[in-house]
Order: C-alpha cells, then structure tokens, then sequence
C-alpha cells in the first residue's frame, strides 16, 4: 500500500471544489496542486485531506481517482468537500466558500509520515490547528498560510475576507520556507520578518512577478509573459516548485526562476491537469536560455 510508503513531499489541506462561472466543479486547492507538482517533478508525494467528493458528480470522483494514482490519499471522513467559488473583479480576487468539510486531524497521519522530508502546510479553510503541525518533524518546513488568514460566516456560505496571521511561536520558528500572495502579506508582517530573517519567504503578484525573501536579503524575480487562461493553482505550484528545490539545496535564484516557469506553465491550462512536469519546466527556461543553477 501507498501509506506503508514514507512520501518525499507531503501536504496537508483540504482538496477543494472549486466551482467554474458556469457551475461546472472541478477539484483543486493548494494541497492537491502542490503534491500534484512534487509528483511531476519525481518525488512520492502524498495528501492528508478531508471531504465528501462523491456528491458533487462522478467527473469530480473520477478525477480523484486518477490523481490519486500519482499521489498517495489519505481523506478523512467529512459531509461535504470544501467548495469554493473565485471569479477577479476589478483585478482582485473574490472568493466565496459554500461548504466546509471540517477540520484535519493531523494526529490521523501514519506515524512515519510525520517525518517526511518535505512537509507543506496548505491550509485553505481553517482546516488545521496549528499547534497540532508543530509536532510533525520534516527536514523542510513549508507553508502556504492563506487559510490560516480567511475568515466566513461560520455554518453559512459567504464571501470569504482576509484576517490577520497568527502563529504559534513553536510553529513559527520552524518554518524553513514560506509562500503568500500580494495581497495577503499586509496583514502577515511579523511572520515574514521572523521567517524571512533565517530563511525564505516570497510574495507572489501574478503577472508582476515575486519578491523573494533569503535570509534577510531581497530580490525580485519576473514573471514570464504568457497568454493566461486560468490562474487558479498558480501560486500553489510556484511555492512547491520553490520548497522542493529549496529542500534539495539548489540555488534560491535558480528555485525561484523554476518556480516562477512552472507558475507561468499552469496558468496556460486549466486545472490539476495543467500542472506541468520537471522536464517542461527545465525546456521553458531552455528556450529562454535562462535554466542555470545561479
């Protein structure tokens, strides 16, 4: 069995619906998306989870199935999944959650899973206790912190707005790398400088690209221009791409040039199956002449 393995990459987060303009679902949430990249570029990688994927249509549950031949799946019982609708007004993001699947239990995790190399945190609804992932003991420490800073009407659908981060000071400091958009990081100041000061941090801006945060020094990395036909995952897949090398001790420069490839590589496609491969991403920056290890 998958479980008996110890993955390489895992993530922690709910696997999301997410629900087109035209109502039509389709899986996705940061979990699902960074695991499917860790795959792609060649290391086991596994999903603690929870929801209910069989109601929302046998496409939905099919396409579980199939991802689920590339990653290992643990999902914990729940009445519905997590689902979201997105749609951009204005150029910003508007997200409204329609049902929660609960809370993860993190104790559910097979005891050797919770040394995996690289673990990622990712929630994306409240979904887990940060105090419960302090006791897990990866080599790598990500996180992508964007659930842990939303807040809805609880038991009722709603529009989802931003609150500030707060972290437990044992989780904080282990934290090896850290992933949040431009629009989160106002309300995330102190956790950007605490992580930022021994390790890494980078602010996503879509089209504008990224800062990134080593260990006190900063630098911006461009994004590549692209005809864009859906950005949901992007972020998610550049932060994977950004740990996974990180945990391999590759060049931060180079990491955040793959990442931002593979983020520009997602936005071309739609969905889990956008996600590219190692080998994509490594041709992208071939054909710019930019893959180097600097």
């Amino acid at each position: 069995m998958l479980t008996q393995l110890v993955p390489e990459y895992l993530t922690i987060g709910h696997v999301t619906v997410d629900l087109y303009p035209d109502g039509r679902p389709v899986l996705g949430g940061t979990a699902l998306y960074a695991a499917l990249t860790a795959a792609r570029f060649g290391l086991s990688a596994a999903v603690l989870t929870r929801g209910n994927f069989e109601r929302y249509g046998p496409d939905v549950a099919e396409d579980l199935a199939r991802y689920a031949r590339e990653i290992a799946l643990i999902v914990q019982d729940a009445q519905s999944a997590t689902v979201f609708t997105n749609r951009t007004v204005a150029g910003r993001r508007e997200q409204t959650i329609h049902a929660w699947a609960g809370p993860i239990d993190v104790n559910g995790l097979p005891p050797h899973w919770r040394s995996s190399r690289i673990i990622h945190l990712a929630p994306v609804a409240q979904e887990i206790e940060p105090r419960q992932a302090s006791r897990l003991n990866p080599s790598y420490l990500g996180v992508t912190p964007q659930g842990w800073m939303r807040q809805w009407p609880r038991g009722h659908e709603g529009r989802v707005r931003l609150t500030q981060l707060r972290l437990p000071l044992e989780l904080l400091s282990r934290i090896d790398g850290m992933v949040l958009s431009s629009t989160e990081h106002t309300l995330a100041r102190d956790e950007i400088e605490a992580v930022g000061a021994r390790g890494l941090v980078a602010i996503t801006r879509g089209a504008d690209g990224a800062q990134i945060i080593d260990r006190g020094r900063s630098f911006e990395v461009p994004a590549y221009p692209v005809p864009v036909q859906n950005d949901l995952g992007a972020g998610d897949v550049f932060a994977a791409v950004l740990f996974l090398l990180r945990a391999e001790r590759e060049p931060v420069s180079f990491a955040a040039r793959m990442a931002s490839a593979a983020a520009a590589l997602r936005v071309q496609g739609l969905g889990p199956e956008a996600v590219p491969t190692r080998a994509e991403v490594e041709a992208f920056l071939e054909r710019r002449g930019e893959f180097r290890r600097s």
